[in-house]
């Protein structure tokens, strides 16, 4: 049975934190954590509470979670927030600040 977590509007844009997501997909759950402890990259952080979340989870299953892996590791696009930038003239620029909904599920091995 898998268990889920998802990590609604972090602020971190999507295509940075797919990059992060591409690093643990497939892995058992000591690797992925490893593997987020030492990246330098800023949506590690994001991905490791929704791993440790995910972890939480299934420890309250009472599953093993020696045997977990991550199974599923997707960044969809979150609420994005509009802002302004003055300009020369009077004009503004849109600035588009984009924010992650980050899902993570981990299943037992079989």
């Amino acid at each position: 049975m898998p268990y889920k977590n998802i990590h609604r509007n972090a602020r971190i844009s999507p295509k940075k934190c797919r990059l992060v997501a591409d690093l643990v997909r497939g892995k058992s759950i000591g690797d992925a954590l490893a593997i987020l402890e030492l990246s330098k990259k800023r949506g590690a952080v994001y991905v490791r509470q929704a791993l440790l979340a995910a972890q939480a989870n299934a420890e309250q299953a009472e599953v093993d979670t020696r045997s977990l892996f991550v199974s599923e590791a997707r960044v969809d696009d979150g609420v994005r927030l509009k802002r302004f930038q003055p300009k020369d003239r009077g004009r503004a620029h849109s600035i588009i600040k984009r924010c992650s909904n980050i899902t993570i599920t981990v299943d037992p091995r079989v």
